[in-house]
């Protein structure tokens, strides 16, 4: 199965201002990652060339923070690294870059001086561990060398090092082609090698780099990194060398070097590590299109479906999760499974979702599944009211595709029960059903929890759309697992339950006239706010609305809020709206959800859309060309390369902002251009109607 390929020559990367912004990400399936930008300068805390899970899938921290080269020529020295500071750029070697692609690993190609330099970054799968193999083709009648400098440090991800303050108490020790480094806090030991060559040991300090990201974003922007030395390598005179530089970090009394012999001690078995990567990322392909054969074979596609597989992640004991995105969010709840049917189910992945659901149920507390386990520490957060119901509309979409309702009935079905007794009672954060059988709950619960400070930036306390429509979805599914496992009294509560929450529905979320469905209610307002909202009253599996009405949402969603990037969080004409998000915490986080685009409510609206209008073959072909193209053909090759941002500015040109790599904006879009717009729908096995 032939890999994707995004490439840029060295024409279009004299654009510096466009290519600055552009990222790469590559990931391991432990929450690691390399990642920096197409003109090999990190603008990220984030940025590094080995951010390591040391708790798998948490605790990511940067232990390598990149690798930059001189090729010298004779007494000239050419620089290909380049490093920001405040007031310049040094070196420019993001000058010399002849061309850069991602196919689908990272290669930076440069010619300097009758010398080619070719290097291409990789991580094993399941290995804390960054590779980076080199292809130096020497055209001089004279021997070169290059020099490899290191940049490491070994910190949190979401912190910056000032030595002067806090300094990185570590040890060092090498010897011919490798050394070790011993850091203290955080616990860990980073291992390099080089294939051919030798390393020299050469103590010194890179401090004060910048990250032109994360001063925009209002965080701390200046780092220091150690560089402990440079390895060179000597290339004979019209000759062609290929070497590799090997790093692995570890932690708690692991063996660093362990894992880098699994990489490879010489260049061939470096390059046949590579090798796997290569044929794993063809299989995850292969895979796909094995069981769709109907699904056209396309490069946007084939990028989609490798961002898929980049957010599965496991913990020390193989225990699977979703990381909601790169690079600083966590497994979160709400995204997991808003996200597992297009990830996994969508994939052809049902064991790895099957692990998931088992593993987040046993987190299930007083009726809630956890919104958040937490990164160092792996403790659940439940402060959520949709995680849960998300997670039993995962549950429908698994029995929709796999059958599986042994699964269900042996581990799941006595905890999906007291999920319901507990909101009928009462559980947390004041989630309650309420008298009329629509669900009741505090501020800062639903997915739009932005807030600064004490400040709840959108509230919406009391009754929202998308939380009634989601308990409504849960009551039937409740209903049809009942009748499936024969409890007929289980079956006829369900039901009754189901049958109140939507009679109470239609008479208190109509809004005649908007023709749309309200925001938020309570006993005393109303939200008339058009929001996205609404659209899951429209695209759940069960659903309150009739034909006519759900025409109507659709309609106005379409008319104020839908963009070829997603949808809207907010009309254009209120008076919250803000069209950028961007700046400090506080700006970004009150412009999060009040216009703000997110390209995972394309899924949803792509399959109430189609609802609506009865999957013809024009309307398909409508949500094909206006929204599922312009996302994934122009997103693929925005922000972060290959995958979908997790947000986009609403005002022109729409930029893309927050995570350069999204579970759910990968996920939805991807699930709703599978199942609806090509109507390569589950299995749909006998025992569930059509839903």
């Amino acid at each position: 199965m032939n890999l994707p390929a995004i490439t840029y020559h060295k024409d279009a990367l004299s654009h510096f201002g466009e290519f600055i912004e552009k990222e790469w990400l590559v990931t391991n399936g432990l929450g690691s990652y390399a990642s920096s930008t197409v003109l090999g300068i990190n603008t990220r805390k984030y940025h590094g060339l080995l951010v390591a899970a040391l708790d798998p899938p948490g605790n990511r921290t940067v232990c390598v923070s990149k690798l930059d080269e001189d090729v010298i020529v004779g007494t000239d020295v050419y620089r290909l690294g380049a490093n920001e500071f405040h007031d310049t750029i040094y070196p420019e070697g993001y000058k010399l870059i002849s061309q850069f692609s991602l196919a689908p690993f990272p290669t930076y190609s440069y010619n300097v001086s009758s010398v080619h330099v070719s290097k291409t970054v990789f991580m094993p799968k399941n290995k804390n561990a960054t590779a980076v193999t080199y292809n130096i083709i020497n055209n001089n009648d004279s021997d070169v060398k290059v020099r490899l400098y290191p940049l490491l440090t070994c910190r949190y991800y979401h912190t910056v090092v000032y030595r002067m303050k806090v300094p990185l108490n570590f040890t060092m020790e090498s010897r011919g082609s490798q050394f070790q480094a011993v850091f203290q806090r955080p616990q860990a030991t980073i291992a390099c090698r080089i294939t051919d060559g030798e390393f020299k040991e050469k103590i010194n300090w890179v401090n004060h780099i910048h990250y032109r990201d994360e001063l925009l974003r209002g965080e701390a922007d200046v780092d220091d990194c150690f560089q402990p030395g440079y390895f060179e390598v000597q290339v004979p005179a019209n000759a062609q060398k290929e070497f590799a530089v090997t790093f692995a970090v570890s932690h708690e009394g692991k063996e660093a070097w362990e894992i880098l012999d699994f990489v490879g001690g010489i260049t061939q078995e470096v390059n046949a590590s590579l090798d796997r990567e290569r044929n794993q990322k063809s299989m995850v392909l292969a895979d796909f299109y094995q069981i769709h054969p109907e699904v056209p074979m396309s490069d946007w596609l084939n990028w989609i479906l490798l961002a898929s597989d980049s957010f599965m992640v496991q913990d020390a004991e193989g225990k699977k999760s979703v990381i909601a995105g790169y690079h600083w969010f966590e497994p979160w709840g709400r995204d997991t499974f808003v996200s597992l049917p297009g990830l996994l189910l969508v994939t052809g992945k049902y064991i790895e979702a099957k692990d998931i659901l088992r593993t987040f149920m046993q987190y299930c507390k007083s009726g809630l599944i956890p919104n958040l386990v937490t990164d160092k520490s792996g403790i659940p957060i439940y402060d959520t009211v949709d995680g849960t119901l998300w997670y039993v509309n995962a549950v429908l979409q698994y029995v929709k595709y796999t059958g599986d309702f042994g699964f269900v009935k042996e581990e799941l079905w006595e905890k999906l029960q007291s999920i319901i007794a507990n909101h009928q009672r009462g559980t947390l954060f004041g989630i309650k059903l309420d008298d009329d059988g629509l669900l009741m709950h505090g501020p800062r619960l639903t997915w739009m929890d932005a807030r600064v400070g004490n400040d709840v930036i959108t509230p919406r306390t009391g009754k929202a759309v998308e939380i009634q429509a989601l308990w409504y979805n849960t009551l039937r599914t409740m209903e049809l697992l009942a009748t499936k496992f024969e409890e007929s009294e289980l079956t006829k509560k369900y039901g009754a339950m189901a049958n109140q929450t939507r009679q109470s529905f239609s008479q208190k979320f109509w809004n005649s006239k908007g023709g749309c469905l309200y925001d938020v209610i309570d006993d005393k307002t109303q939200d008339a706010s058009i929001r996205p909202n609404q659209i899951f009253a429209v695209s759940l599996d069960y659903t309150m609305l009739d034909k006519e009405k759900s025409q109507k949402v659709v309609d106005v969603v379409n008319r104020e809020l839908v963009t070829p990037y997603g949808l809207r969080t907010l009309s254009l004409g209120d008076p919250k709206f803000i069209g950028k998000c961007s700046g400090d915490s506080r700006s970004r986080d009150m412009a999060y959800h009040n216009g703000t685009i997110w390209p995972w409510l394309l899924g949803p609206y792509v399959t109430a859309f189609l609802k609506v209008n009865d999957y013809t073959a024009q309307a398909k072909q409508q949500a094909l060309e206006n929204l599922i193209l312009p996302l994934f053909t122009v997103g693929i090759q925005q922000g972060g390369l290959g995958t979908i941002n997790e947000i986009y500015d609403c005002d022109p040109p729409n930029e893309p902002r927050g995570c350069i790599s999204q579970a759910w904006s990968v996920a939805e879009p991807l699930r709703a251009y599978i199942e609806d717009i090509l109507m390569v729908k589950p299995k749909n096995p006998k025992e569930i109607a059509d839903v």
